[in-house]
C-alpha cells in the first residue's frame, strides 16, 4: 500500500453510530428516565432509568399516556397537554414539579421535553428526559425554612438592633429591635446611610466610614460609643459590624448589631465613683486621726487639772464630748474603707451570739440610759453559735443599737431579740421611733444615706454606720434587712441573719 493510500485512509470520516448502539446506550442509563412519546403523548419506549425512577416495567407502561405520571390536580387543569403544545411551539420545554410513581408516591422532577421532527419538518413525537430532584428540593426547602426561621427570629428580637448595610453603608433591612432602639420605622430608614445614627463630631471625622473599612479589612469590627436616636437623644451603644461575602468571595454588604448599654455604663460609672469615694474616705480617716490624737491627749490633761474655772471646765467637757464623737466618725470611716477594699481580716472562730448581745448591750447601756430608753432583751437559753469574728459582730450590733438610740425620742423603747430560724440565727433590733418611709428602705444601707423623717428630723452623722453593718454582715455570709411602715411611733426593725454552725443547725 502506498503512502498516499495510507494518508487518504487516515483522514476518512468515521462511520456513523449505529441506531442500535445508541438505543442500547439510552436504555442502559439508570439515573435519568429517557423515553419517547408519540405526537399524542403516548409512551413509545422505556429505558432502565425510567423503570427505576417511576416503578413501571416496559410492558406495563408502553402505549399509555404520559399523563399517568402527573398528579390529578395537574391533569384536571390540562397541564400535561399544555407542556406538549409548548414543546412543539418552542422546540424544547423545561419544567420542575411534582410527579407520581407507580406506588403513588410523589417525587420532585426536573423535566425536559423535546419535540421531534423528520427531514421534511413533520412532527412525529417527543423525547422526554426526567430526573429525580427530591433530595435537592428537600435540601433547598430545609434551607428556605431555616432562613425563614432565622429571619423571623431576627425580626422579633427586641433588645438588639440587627440590620444589614449595602457595601456603601446604606441600610438594607431593619428589625423590631432597631425600631425600638433607634426610633425609626423600616419605611423611614431603609435606604438611608447608617451615619445618621452618629453624632455630628463623629461624622465630621469620618468615623462611620472608618468602621466599615476596619470591618472589611479584618472581617469584623467592635466598638462602643455614643449614638443618636431619631428624637435626637444620645445612648451608649455596643456595636458589632461584620463584613458579608457570597460563595464566590465577593463582598456584598455588612451585618450590624447594636445594643443599648446606657444603663450599664451608668452603673459602671457609679461603681467607679464609689470606689474612688471609699478610697478618699480611707485617706480622710487617716488624715483626721493624726490631729485627733493630740487633741484627745490635751483634753485628758485638762481632766487631771482640779483647779479649772467653771468656763474652762465647761469648755473641757464640750471638747471631751466632741472628741469622742469625732473619734467614732473617724473609726467608721476607716472601717468602711477597709471593708470595701478587702483589707479587713476576720478572725473566724465559733462565736456564741448570746455573748455578742451581752457585750454590745453593756457597751451601749450608758447611751440608752442617758436618753431614758427602755431596753428589752430577749435571748434563748441555749447557745446559738456562728462562725465569725466576735469583735466585728459586736461592732455590727453596736451600730444598730446606736442607730436606734439616736433616732428614738427620749423615753422610747429599744428591743434586742435573738432567735433560731431553721439553719440561721436571727438577730433583730427594733425601736418605736419615727420609722423610715417605705420608699427609703432600699437606700438605708447606702453610704451617706440618712432618713430625714419629719417626726425624727436629722440626727447628724455621716450615715455610714448602716453601710458598715451591711458590708460586715456580707463578709460573714449573712444578710441584713430593714422593715418599717414609716408611721411615727412604730419605728424600724433591723434583722440580721447569720448561718449557724452545722452542729447547731
Amino acid at each position: 500500500m502506498s503512502p498516499s493510500t495510507l494518508q487518504s485512509c487516515s483522514h476518512d470520516t468515521p462511520p456513523p453510530v449505529d441506531d442500535a448502539d445508541f438505543r442500547l446506550l439510552v436504555e442502559s442509563v439508570s439515573d435519568y428516565a429517557i423515553f419517547l412519546l408519540d405526537p399524542h403523548g403516548r409512551i413509545r419506549s422505556w429505558n432502565a432509568g425510567a423503570q427505576k425512577l417511576k416503578g413501571y416495567r416496559p410492558e406495563e407502561i408502553i402505549g399509555r399516556s404520559f399523563e399517568t405520571f402527573y398528579p390529578q390536580e395537574m391533569i384536571d387543569i390540562g397541564f400535561p397537554a399544555r407542556e406538549l403544545s409548548e414543546a412543539v411551539r418552542l422546540g424544547r420545554l423545561e419544567d420542575e414539579g411534582w410527579r407520581i410513581r407507580k406506588d403513588g408516591s410523589r417525587f420532585w422532577a426536573s423535566v425536559v421535553i423535546t419535540a421531534l421532527f423528520d427531514g421534511d419538518g413533520r412532527h412525529h413525537g417527543f423525547a422526554k428526559v426526567t430526573r429525580d430532584l427530591t433530595d435537592r428540593r428537600g435540601h433547598e426547602e430545609r434551607l428556605r425554612r431555616s432562613e425563614e426561621r432565622f429571619r423571623l427570629l431576627v425580626d422579633g428580637v427586641r433588645d438588639y438592633a440587627i440590620f444589614m448595610l449595602d457595601p456603601d453603608g446604606r441600610i438594607a433591612s431593619w428589625n423590631l429591635g432597631a425600631e425600638i432602639n433607634k426610633g425609626y420605622t423600616a419605611e423611614e430608614i431603609i435606604g438611608e446611610h447608617f451615619s445618621v445614627f452618629y453624632p455630628q463630631e463623629k461624622i465630621s471625622e469620618g468615623w462611620p466610614e472608618q468602621e466599615l473599612e476596619y470591618a472589611l479589612r479584618d472581617g469584623r469590627f467592635e466598638d462602643e460609643g455614643w449614638r443618636i436616636r431619631k428624637d435626637g437623644s444620645r445612648f451608649w451603644a455596643s456595636v458589632v459590624i461584620t463584613a458579608l461575602y457570597d460563595e464566590h468571595g465577593r463582598h456584598y454588604g455588612f451585618a450590624k448589631v447594636t445594643r443599648d448599654l446606657t444603663e450599664r455604663r451608668r452603673v459602671d460609672t457609679l461603681e467607679s465613683q464609689e470606689r474612688y469615694l471609699y478610697q478618699f474616705l480611707a485617706l480622710l480617716g487617716h488624715e483626721l486621726r493624726n490631729p485627733l490624737a493630740p487633741i484627745a491627749n490635751a483634753v485628758s490633761i485638762l481632766r487631771l487639772e482640779a483647779s479649772l474655772s467653771e468656763p474652762l471646765r465647761q469648755t473641757r467637757d464640750v471638747l471631751e464630748r466632741q472628741v469622742a464623737h469625732l473619734t467614732r466618725l473617724v473609726d467608721d470611716l476607716l472601717d468602711v474603707g477597709r471593708i470595701v477594699s478587702g483589707k479587713v481580716y476576720l478572725e473566724r472562730q465559733p462565736v456564741d451570739l448570746q455573748h455578742v448581745v451581752a457585750e454590745s448591750v453593756e457597751a451601749l447601756s450608758p447611751t440608752l440610759q442617758a436618753r431614758h430608753h427602755e431596753l428589752v432583751v430577749d435571748v434563748p437559753p441555749e447557745p446559738l453559735e456562728v462562725m465569725g469574728d466576735r469583735v466585728r459582730l459586736v461592732q455590727v450590733l453596736n451600730n444598730l443599737l446606736h442607730n436606734a438610740a439616736k433616732f428614738t425620742p427620749d423615753g422610747g423603747r429599744v428591743c434586742v431579740t435573738l432567735a433560731r430560724r431553721g439553719d440561721h440565727a436571727e438577730l433583730s433590733v427594733a425601736d418605736n421611733g419615727p420609722g423610715i418611709a417605705p420608699g427609703e428602705l432600699n437606700y438605708v444601707f447606702k453610704l451617706f444615706a440618712q432618713s430625714e423623717n419629719s417626726s425624727g428630723g436629722h440626727h447628724g452623722g455621716l450615715g455610714i454606720g448602716l453601710s458598715m453593718v451591711h458590708q460586715m454582715v456580707k463578709r460573714h455570709d449573712g444578710e441584713v434587712s430593714a422593715f418599717s411602715t414609716g408611721e411615727p411611733g412604730k419605728g424600724v426593725e433591723f434583722v440580721v441573719q447569720l448561718p449557724l454552725l452545722e452542729r447547731d443547725a
